[in-house]
């Protein structure tokens, strides 16, 4: 599906250099992993779950480090997130729902540039993202969207968010795996 949808989405790197993405993508991940450690642990019990077996364990960080961003990044980021920024916008010269209709009805979001940011954009795609996890989650989704927001405005593009997203989900799965604290995922 991604493959198949992939002209509609905007180039994944930018005016940059891709080895600029990687590295900040890798540093943002990191500094993911942290903020989402810390806002996950006053609400888990980090010894509760189960063990995975070394398939389950293959499968998951493969899933959760290849996957799982670049279908969160072009889905949430890409797409939803542009559109709450077109809502935005449209807000600024139409009443109410008719701003709403207007950008389903005309939604172009690959006229949104890359790295454009709006407070209606950032509340759109940071809903979105809390959505896709746990309600125990939420206050470290919610951190970890504007963290990595933060990072789309200053790179203005894709690339570095998939890798800062894969880097956090890798060095969770590590970190959960290797201590024994299943609580965190």
């Amino acid at each position: 599906l991604l493959y198949w949808a992939w002209k509609w989405y905007e180039p994944l790197t930018g005016p940059r250099k891709v080895a600029g993405s990687v590295f900040w993508g890798v540093l943002y991940g990191i500094l993911g992993l942290e903020v989402w450690c810390l806002l996950m642990a006053p609400f888990i019990d980090p010894y509760a779950g189960e063990p995975w077996s070394r398939s389950a364990f293959g499968l998951r960080i493969f899933t959760a480090t290849l996957i799982v961003p670049v279908f969160e990044e072009l889905f949430i980021r890409g797409y939803l997130y542009k559109a709450g920024f077109q809502w935005g916008e449209a807000r600024k010269t139409m009443p109410g729902r008719r701003a709403l209709n207007h950008v389903l009805e005309a939604m172009h979001i690959q006229t949104v540039p890359p790295g454009a940011w709006s407070a209606a954009a950032l509340i759109t795609g940071t809903l979105f993202f809390c959505a896709g996890h746990l309600m125990i989650e939420w206050l470290a989704a919610a951190a970890y969207f504007l963290l990595l927001s933060i990072l789309w405005i200053r790179r203005k593009e894709m690339l570095s968010c998939m890798v800062a997203h894969g880097t956090t989900n890798f060095g969770l799965a590590l970190y959960v795996y290797l201590t024994g604290q299943w609580g965190f995922w």
